[in-house]
């Protein structure tokens, strides 16, 4: 009787198994589209995701368990974001997600996050006028970028620039950030009829009809800086263009907010001398952090034979965003003992972790943003980019931006 109840009892275990096995992981979500027009930008922030994996599982995991990444292709099709959003959180049951690039699939997706109360970590820059309690924002808000690259363009220093033509992709970032740049430069005394503003859709690829009305507009008089938002593969396009009509950045500079190191690998960069970026960090930039960062990531991609960054890795901001910001979940889930959402969100108020900038990041105790030191720099003949202007220090983010009336009074902290 005895040895039958132990067979029973060993059976029983065999059909469970499978399922304590996925109880001693923790289940990591990665939203990141991996084909279509975003492919080119957001593919290496999931493989940034499986390194900084790699680097906690080999240390010991977290709360005496491996992470398990869970990959999904949102296919550059927004609302695919959120339908992709809802299987990692209901079936595959991750505790949390690293993921999307363009506002408008986190716009998508949001809801999703909110009613399930579930954590997004969104590593890039964007247009603020957004907070809330289910997400932390890695990535810079406009205060942080936006801003100060104009404030720059106007300075003596960049070029002394009255005249701005706002260029972007059309869809929510460009036109939001679009909107408070123009309410800032209103603040600054230019006026509308000095102020140029132009959109073209995702994938877009013909963009010699625009340069061609930017070196017109730049023609009448006053100096001319372009404020790029375009996003994804049309930067490859665009840059090209600029280069074929020999836009240099000494008549009108570019200063782009969504082009890194990794975008202009498929462009080539001499014609671009001189136009600029701004960012929160640059490969760049020499420090000990960033040259580990540098080698970590450049081993990382040749021992898993990475297209592209297994003979020339590269690293940029985007990807610096979505290292911090697992780091400091895997800090906040150690000192909550738990991966339960109000835990970790509690638990998040005040981390630091030293970035590959060189900067010690804090994430704000209240507005789910980070402390970000600002950077522009110039593009280098190589596709790398020399800073020529950086903040004394770490910048707090103000997401709801100042320039926009309507944001008088809002608190600075998510109130869902």
């Amino acid at each position: 009787m005895l040895r039958r109840s132990a067979l029973a009892l060993a059976a029983a275990a065999s059909l469970f198994a499978p399922a304590a096995f996925a109880a001693d992981t923790i289940k990591v979500g990665v939203l990141h589209s991996l084909s279509g027009t975003m492919a080119i930008s957001e593919t290496v922030l999931k493989d940034t995701v499986l390194m900084a994996i790699d680097e906690i599982n080999a240390k010991g995991g977290l709360l005496g368990k491996k992470l398990e990444p869970v990959v999904v292709d949102p296919a550059s099709n927004w609302p695919l974001f959120a339908e992709k959003a809802k299987q990692l959180i209901s079936q595959d049951k991750v505790a949390v997600v690293f993921g999307c690039w363009t506002s408008v699939s986190r716009k998508s997706v949001l809801p999703v996050f909110e009613q399930t109360n579930s954590l997004l970590f969104y590593p890039v820059q964007y247009e603020g006028e957004e907070l809330s309690k289910n997400v932390f924002y890695t990535g810079a808000a406009p205060n942080q970028q936006a801003i100060p690259a104009v404030e720059y363009l106007m300075s003596k220093d960049g070029g002394g620039a009255k005249r701005f033509v706002l260029l972007g992709t059309d869809y929510v970032y460009p036109r939001t950030t679009n909107k408070i740049l123009r309410a800032f430069l209103h603040s600054k005394g230019v006026k509308d009829e000095d102020i140029m503003e132009e959109y073209t859709p995702f994938g877009h690829s013909d963009y010699q009809s625009i340069i061609a009305k930017i070196k017109k507009f730049s023609a009448e008089g006053k100096k001319t800086a372009v404020v790029s938002t375009i996003n994804g593969d049309s930067n490859v396009p665009f840059y090209k263009e600029l280069g074929n009509q020999g836009l240099k950045a000494t008549d009108v500079p570019v200063v782009a907010f969504s082009v890194g190191e990794e975008e202009l690998r498929g462009v080539d960069a001499k014609p671009l001398v001189g136009h600029l970026a701004a960012w929160n960090y640059f490969m760049s930039i020499k420090n000990p952090a960033n040259d580990a960062f540098i080698k970590k990531w450049s081993d990382y991609a040749k021992a898993h034979g990475l297209p592209g960054h297994k003979d020339k890795p590269l690293t940029n901001d985007p990807m610096e965003a979505t290292y911090i910001g697992i780091n400091m979940w895997a800090q906040a889930v150690k000192k909550a003992g738990s991966t339960d959402t109000d835990k970790v969100i509690a638990a998040m108020a005040g981390q630091t972790f030293t970035a590959p900038s060189g900067i010690t990041s804090t994430m704000d105790a209240k507005n789910h943003h980070l402390h970000k030191s600002v950077f522009i720099g110039e593009v280098k003949a190589d596709g790398q980019f020399n800073v020529v202007w950086k903040t004394p220090g770490p910048v707090k983010a103000q997401p709801w931006s100042p320039y926009i009336p309507e944001n008088k009074g809002k608190k600075d902290e998510p109130t869902r």
